[in-house]
């Protein structure tokens, strides 16, 4: 059992951070993002000894968080603003504005496809959809990105 328990610390420790990171900039607000990310490491804790023996229990624990966070972002709506912003500069202000702007999918895929570089195939396992969604998603997204910064749309595909 303290072997066990040792091993969900050292896992929790080594994942927060970037599921916490990854569900914030989804959500874009800290508080929600840290509840979002409380509650996926609660449910793996639960689960821990099942996922624990998965090949990637990180991919399992990162697509509960952003399961949770997209619920919670649909539950609250797409308009409401964050709390406050942690950001260092206009120009970041206006690509959190924009983001924002995304449906939770859109928004989804975009962050872990250039935020976490995710491939295609992982982003599609993690929000549990098909590959061709993802790219639709990520589509649309640049698109709607491009045209609420003012930039050619060549400008920001990848």
């Amino acid at each position: 059992m303290r072997q066990r328990d040792e091993a969900f610390e050292m896992f929790f420790l080594a994942e927060r951070g970037a599921v916490l990171r990854t569900v914030q900039l989804i959500l874009g607000d800290r508080q929600a993002a840290e509840d979002a990310t409380q509650e996926a490491f609660y449910r793996l804790l639960v689960h821990w000894k099942k996922v624990s023996q998965y090949e990637r229990p990180g991919a399992w624990v990162r697509r509960v968080a952003i399961r949770i966070a997209m619920r919670a972002r649909r539950r609250r709506g797409d308009d409401v603003e964050p709390a406050h912003y942690d950001v260092e500069n206009v120009s970041r202000v206006d690509l959190q504005r924009a983001l924002r702007a995304l449906s939770p999918a859109q928004r989804a895929a975009v962050i872990l496809f250039y935020n976490e570089d995710s491939p295609i195939g992982e982003i599609a396992s993690l929000m549990e959809t098909s590959p061709g969604t993802v790219k639709t998603h990520l589509h649309r997204a640049r698109k709607h990105l491009a045209e609420a910064l003012g930039e050619e749309l060549n400008d920001v595909s990848r």
